[in-house]
């Protein structure tokens, strides 16, 4: 394991991660990030010089409809459902004083 987690570094993360680690934990997390690190390490070792960068694993296309608009002004139709309206719009009991 070429990369050693102190226990400096797992109280840094401890602290942005708001975490309460016991001592075992803290020791779960050195190897768990050590063993992170070294396959870091391993891919890093791979020769990616004719690979394209990607933003995503899968290639995908805009899936986007257009945005037209198919119902127009209903207004008029939505408020004929109100008990009561004003300007146009509902008019509803004030519920905030």
């Amino acid at each position: 394991m070429a990369n050693v987690i102190t226990d400096e570094t797992i109280e840094y993360v401890g602290i942005l991660a708001k975490l309460e680690l016991s001592r075992e934990e803290k020791e779960a997390a050195k190897q768990d990030m050590g063993r992170m690190l070294d396959y870091i390490d391993k891919l890093n070792e791979l020769d990616t010089s004719g690979v394209e960068p990607m933003s995503h694993v899968i290639l995908a296309d805009n899936v986007f409809r257009e945005d037209v608009v198919v119902n127009g002004d209903a207004r008029e139709g939505m408020l004929k459902n109100a008990p009561k309206q004003k300007d146009g719009a509902f008019m509803v009991p004030k519920t905030v004083e």
